[in-house]
Order: C-alpha cells, then structure tokens, then sequence
C-alpha cells in the first residue's frame, strides 16, 4: 500500500479529547512504537517482572507487517505523534489484540480504552463476534483493567484451538511465571 494511502486514515478522536485521534501508522514512526513498547514495559519492573521490562519490542518488520496489513493503529497527541499503539491479529474469528502500549508518560489518561474501542469497531465492520486477547492475570492494569472494559475471563474449555496455540508460543516465551489468562469481549448484534 502506498504511503499516502489508508495508513494516513484518521478516525475520530476519543470523547476526553477530539484533538486526539487514533490512525493507522506511518512508515517513519516504528521506530517510535518500538520505544512506546519499552517505555510501557518499564511499568513491569516496579512490580517485580524485570523480565518484562527487558523483553524486546516487535522487530520493525513485525510492526511492517502490521502496518502493511491496516492491523496497526496508533493513538497520537496533539502534535500528531504516537503516545500509543495497538496490534490486532484474527483469532478463531475473532479480533484478538495482540499488543497494546501506551507510552508510560501517557498512562492513566484511558487512551488504551480508546483504541479497544476502536478495535471493537474494526471487529464489527469485518463481521467479527468477539475481540480477544491474552494478558496477565494479577497485573492491575492488564486482565483488571481489561474487566472494566468489558472483557470476561475465559474458562478452560471455552479457549478456542487458536487462542490455545497462542497460548502455548507465550509459555514458550517463557510468560507462563506469572498467572496469565484468556479473555473474551462478545460485541453481540
């Protein structure tokens, strides 16, 4: 695609900001997610997971990839430079999130429910039934957070074949030393 196409798109602002706006990301600003990702991590070492903290960002042809396929969208201050970003994947017919950073000086300011919202919305555009995602279960802002956005936490028999192989390359990852979870928003009709 090129540059000056569907990646420029801008969708609307949050409600707390209009200014604001979630976009698809430009090709000079990976590097700019990659540091988002870091700054992001960093949060994990002040509650004892300094192997999160100094876990390596997505590669740049990862977040190429992402880009390439509309699947990368970043959340960008009045200045119109990325302060967050989000990754979504298609999961058993389902939007899964992949990633989602908010850069730590940008934290508490509920721009990471402004791109879950916005994830629902790109769900239901493609028919999607649910979005998904997988994340730490005693981290306040990972599955209690993702609760209060109106994600439920999956039972065993409810994880799909998918979101199970999911699963298993994140233990691989070696993510398994905290309790990690499954979760499930329905967007329903």
């Amino acid at each position: 695609m090129s540059d000056a196409g569907p990646h420029f798109a801008i969708f609307p602002g949050d409600a707390m900001n209009p200014s604001n706006s979630v976009r698809f990301a430009g090709p000079a600003e990976l590097e700019r997610l990659q540091h988002i990702e870091l700054s992001a991590g960093r949060l994990f070492a002040e509650i004892g997971m300094e192997e999160i903290a100094r876990d390596e960002p997505f590669s740049l042809s990862e977040l190429s990839e992402y880009r390439d396929d509309d699947r990368l969208f970043v959340f960008a201050d009045d200045e119109n430079v990325p302060v967050a970003y989000l990754l979504v994947d298609v999961v058993d017919g389902c939007a899964h999130i992949e990633q989602v950073s908010v850069h730590a000086d940008h934290a508490g300011k509920k721009i990471g429910r402004v791109l879950i919202d916005h994830v629902d919305g790109w769900a239901r555009q493609r028919g999607l039934a649910a979005v998904t995602l997988t994340t730490f279960r005693d981290v306040p802002w990972n599955a209690p957070y993702y609760q209060r956005c109106g994600f439920r936490i999956l039972d065993a028999g409810e994880i799909t074949p998918q979101l199970r192989v999911v699963r298993r390359e994140e233990a691989r990852h070696g993510l398994d030393r905290w309790p990690r979870v499954c979760m499930r928003k329905d967007l329903g009709g």
